[in-house]
Parts: structure tokens; C-alpha cells; sequence
């Protein structure tokens, strides 16, 4: 029996483990991979304002900014503009300076 994914949408930490949970208490424990992910999660931590920094953040309407870039600057939680900067190398679009600081004092506040 062949899957098919029907869609694919970005989450944070912080909804992946709000669905483990989910799926622990529906089927009393976890699979191999389902385990090391809900691992992963506890031993770093995850803040539960990320719904409300994510709407800041995408009120900053920042051009070129989707929703998968703001969904991995919550899960890394970039304390400066440096690690900012780091955590978008991995994407193709370029965010000015005074963004990123904008970016940045939203999730230090």
C-alpha cells in the first residue's frame, strides 16, 4: 500500500510536540521515530508564545518572508541579529538589517 502526501505544511517545535502528545495518548506509546523526535524536543526546550511571536513577526510584513522561514527562526530562537543572519543563510532571500533587528527584539521581549 502506497502513501501519498496530500500536503505539506511548516510547524514549529513546539505544535510537533503538542502533536506527539496527541498520538501518545491515542496510541499509548510511540514509534521509533515518533520517541527520538519527542527526545529531541524536551532536551531543548519550547516555548508556548510561539503563536503569538509568529503573528508579530508576520506583521512585520516583511517581503519575501513565508511562513516556513518564520516557523524555523521560532524553533531556533535567535537572541541577535548574528544568529539570525545564520539561521537564514539556508534560504534565498535576503532580510535588511533593520528587519532583522525587528525580527530580533520580537523574540527577546
Amino acid at each position: 500500500m502506497a502513501m501519498e502526501i496530500l500536503s505539506e505544511t511548516p510547524v514549529s517545535a513546539y505544535q510537533l510536540k503538542e502533536e506527539l502528545e496527541k498520538i501518545k495518548k491515542r496510541d499509548k506509546e510511540l514509534n521509533f521515530r515518533a520517541a527520538k523526535a519527542e527526545e529531541h524536543l524536551n532536551s531543548i526546550g519550547t516555548p508556548k508564545n510561539l503563536d503569538e511571536l509568529h503573528e508579530k513577526i508576520s506583521k512585520l510584513d516583511i517581503a519575501r518572508l513565508k511562513d516556513q522561514h518564520i516557523r524555523k527562526i521560532l524553533d531556533i530562537m535567535p537572541k541577535s541579529v548574528n544568529e539570525l543572519k545564520a539561521v537564514m543563510q539556508g534560504y534565498t532571500i535576503s532580510v535588511t538589517n533593520e528587519n532583522m533587528k525587528k525580527i530580533v527584539d520580537i523574540i527577546n521581549k
